[in-house]
């Protein structure tokens, strides 16, 4: 049996104010695990996204998290204001799915801190299909993430321009 304190673990560079893996922490082998802390306006993901293979489960264990969800990637790439598109609000001591291929982003809309235990299975999500609005594009378009070159800050790129869309410290 293994055992961790989530805030004696190491926080990663990201959208929210704390990302930490439990994955590595607790052997984890089959899934895939994390402890996320979100400010107003913070969001547990880059972008909106689907994984090829893997089912998301989230905890909303304090506040609230609003996620913004579309059953393919066409209505994700229309956005919010689509047909297809649907907002779901988890309070804290509720509990939201993400099955595999289904496009989806949780963001803290609220006034109050948001803490979200989360789970992913397989461990190997399989490719990813990243979203998000370039205003250069002036539409939501795919993106990579990646690495600055000194290594202090995570970027969003848009795959269609190549204009970066997001830094994170």
């Amino acid at each position: 049996m293994e055992k961790v304190a989530v805030d004696e673990l190491e926080s990663r560079m990201g959208p929210g104010s704390v990302r930490a893996s439990l994955t590595k922490a607790l052997g984890l082998a089959n899934l895939g695990a994390n402890h996320y802390e979100l400010a107003p306006g913070e969001s547990l993901a880059f972008g909106v996204h689907a994984h090829e293979h893997q089912e998301e489960v989230f905890v909303v264990q304090e506040g609230a998290v609003t996620f913004e969800t579309y059953p393919d990637r066409d209505a994700a790439v229309a956005g919010p204001d689509g047909e297809d598109a649907e907002t779901v609000v988890a309070h804290a001591g509720e509990v939201v799915r993400a099955a595999p291929g289904e496009y989806q982003r949780g963001q803290n809309d609220g006034d109050d801190h948001a803490v979200v235990f989360a789970v992913g299975a397989p461990q190997d999500p399989g490719d990813l299909d990243l979203l998000r609005d370039c205003d250069s594009c002036g539409t939501r378009t795919a993106h990579r993430i990646e690495l600055t070159d000194d290594r202090d800050a995570i970027l969003a790129v848009c795959e269609a321009c190549d204009g970066e869309t997001a830094r994170y410290t």
